[in-house]
């Protein structure tokens, strides 16, 4: 099925690239662009990074190795690192020419710049295997999680009445359930895979940016410019789509951001619990738990995975923030 990935891959460059197009004909997002590249320069170039990464280990095809991975389809990660073979017996310390253990002499003595694991994986491929993980529990979450919530709080917020209180026992239901409970019963049900999880993950966390939706909603649908494009007859969509959303947009990147954060941690509580996804940092810093006990302390495996995942964080938690000001249109209005 290493097709179905490359083909979602062409389709995400192409989406992305008609959405960047799109927004640059729209002078409000083409200047909000400008903006943020000018505040957020660095943090929007460790992103790129990050997705490039993501990218390499996500275009696979079959052909190249040797053995058994001659047929077995390797992404470009795979082929640069060759993990078949740039591997030891065991433990060895970064940049070391011999093992961790008995110090006998390592098969790639120096190569390993960040060490190998109990298996002689190395670590750095490991960590790099475990950006698209990241990225793909975080973005395509909560590509299931703000739709979600935005079409029941916007909703249920404008209408009211019935359709307001069926989505508010909605709500209420899912939060009164401890999410990590209902997210391993979830998981337990549909099985343990990386759309699983994602949809799990997504199913139990849309009920907070709903709750957040519907109550700027009920805001908003009394505002004068709500009530004179009623007046004027426009239409319930019409309004929703021109003057209750867009003054939501600041909501969304924050919320993004947020749960794009929480999402990526939790994946790692999964792992502790056997049930995250493999080859995520999550598993990473599980399996390095035991190692922390050791004498002398085997400390690159966590140390590998934790940096990656802060430094992840923090940009995508930096961008939002400042996309949430140049996006608020009340922040706009004061800053001009």
């Amino acid at each position: 099925m290493h097709w179905l990935s490359n083909i979602t891959v062409v389709l995400l460059v192409l989406g992305s690239v008609w959405v960047a197009r799109s927004a640059a004909r729209s002078r409000f997002w083409r200047e909000s662009a400008i903006e943020l590249w000018r505040r957020r320069r660095l943090a929007i170039l460790v992103v790129g990074v990050f997705v490039l990464i993501a990218l390499l280990d996500a275009i696979s095809w079959i052909g190249g190795g040797e053995g058994v991975a001659a047929y077995q389809p390797r992404t470009i990660v795979d082929r640069i690192f060759q993990p078949d073979t740039f591997r030891e017996a065991s433990y060895s310390a970064p940049l070391a020419k011999v093992a961790f253990y008995g110090g006998q002499p390592l098969d790639h003595p120096g190569a390993h710049l960040l060490g190998t694991d109990i298996l002689g994986r190395d670590v750095v491929y490991r960590a790099l295997k475990g950006v698209r993980v990241a990225l793909l529990i975080g973005v395509f979450t909560s590509l299931i999680v703000i739709p979600l919530a935005l079409l029941f709080g916007v909703t249920a917020g404008y209408f009211g009445r019935r359709l307001d209180d069926g989505v508010f026992f909605v709500m209420t239901l899912l939060a009164s359930v401890p999410s990590l409970l209902l997210l391993i019963a979830l998981i337990t049900v549909l099985g343990k895979g990386t759309l699983q999880v994602c949809f799990a993950l997504g199913v139990t966390s849309w009920v907070g940016f709903c709750r957040l939706a519907r109550g700027e909603t009920l805001k908003l649908r009394e505002a004068d410019y709500v009530s004179a494009a009623r007046a004027l007859g426009v239409s319930d969509f019409r309004i929703m789509m021109r003057h209750i959303l867009p003054n939501l947009a600041h909501l969304v990147i924050i919320t993004f951001a947020l749960t794009f954060t929480g999402l990526v941690l939790t994946e790692t509580i999964l792992s502790y619990l056997g049930i995250g996804i493999d080859g995520s940092w999550g598993q990473m810093i599980d399996q390095a738990r035991n190692e922390l006990s050791r004498t002398p302390v085997i400390w690159w495996n966590i140390t590998a995975a934790a940096v990656l995942l802060f430094v992840l964080v923090l940009a995508v938690n930096t961008i939002a923030d400042a996309m949430r000001d140049i996006a608020d249109p009340r922040t706009r209005r004061e800053t001009q």
